[in-house]
């Protein structure tokens, strides 16, 4: 039996390591274990990548994919609203000389200045409808606009021209409730009683305006402006807005929703028309 050493250790004290070998086994051991853990995190990386790259690239191709049908269906859709518009206003677009007479110019709105100025969109329209009232081709006019804020007056800025220029006041009705063409011509059917009509705006505009006129009940003609195709900007704004605007009007008569505003029958138009 081995005695007890002076440490109570049964045999002889086995000898430490230095302080220098110790150390270095940690070194050692560090270097080891940070090897595997790069190799192990450079593994689980190149993995991650590649998945992470097959993933994006699969989504890319279906984004891609369903983006590009997306806009082949709007195309679509704008394009065949406006076949249908420029279908239902053909062979009812005329020029001032040649439009057959109606009871009613209707002409619609556009901006009016701060100062209460028609811009010049809307002057030329105004101008058109006062040649057709002089020319005996219409016996009243009924300026349709907005006039949903108190200190915007599209229908009073457009009576003011008009009066201004010559046309008796009491040949002018107005309609303060045309938000929109769609609503405009709803509102001359519906409140104002218009069966026959001459609409008045843009040559741009002119095939969806009488279209919807026409859908709503009404004998629409229509003679446009294209003096002020001057503002070219402008001009080609409108004239692509028009896709657009085709869309919602095939919605508008397709849904067949009510103007934003209805409201009484209103006399104006007869009384304007009775004195022509």
């Amino acid at each position: 039996m081995l005695p007890l050493t002076s440490s109570g250790i049964l045999g002889p004290v086995p000898k430490r390591p230095s302080p220098t070998t110790v150390a270095s086994r940690a070194t050692a051991l560090t270097r080891a274990v940070t090897s595997r853990v790069t190799a192990l995190s450079r593994v689980v990386t190149s993995r991650v990548t590649a998945f992470s790259r097959l993933f994006t690239a699969r989504r890319l191709r279906r984004l891609l994919v369903v983006g590009t049908l997306g806009v082949a269906l709007a195309v679509g859709v704008a394009f065949g609203c406006a076949q249908w518009v420029r279908s239902a206003a053909d062979g009812h677009i005329y020029d001032a000389a040649s439009v057959p007479a109606a009871p009613v110019a209707l002409v619609l709105g556009a901006q009016v200045g701060a100062d209460g100025q028609p811009s010049a969109f809307l002057a030329a329209r105004l101008e058109i409808a006062r040649q057709l009232l002089e020319a005996g081709k219409v016996k009243a006019i009924l300026v349709s606009g907005d006039h949903g804020a108190w200190a915007y007056d599209e229908p009073g800025a457009m009576q003011n021209w008009l009066v201004a220029r010559g046309v008796p006041a009491d040949r002018v009705a107005q309609d303060h409730a045309g938000f929109d063409t769609y609503d405009s011509c709803v509102r001359a059917n519906k409140i104002f009683g218009v069966r026959e009509a001459i609409v008045v705006t843009q040559d741009f505009h002119l095939p969806r305006a009488v279209a919807l006129c026409r859908g709503q009940g009404i004998d629409a003609t229509g003679v446009g402006d294209s003096t002020v195709r001057v503002f070219k900007q402008m001009w080609l704004r409108g004239e692509v807005r028009e896709y657009g605007a085709a869309v919602k009007a095939a919605a508008d008569v397709l849904t067949a929703r009510d103007p934003i505003f209805l409201g009484p029958y209103e006399t104006s138009v007869d009384q304007a028309v009775s004195r022509g």
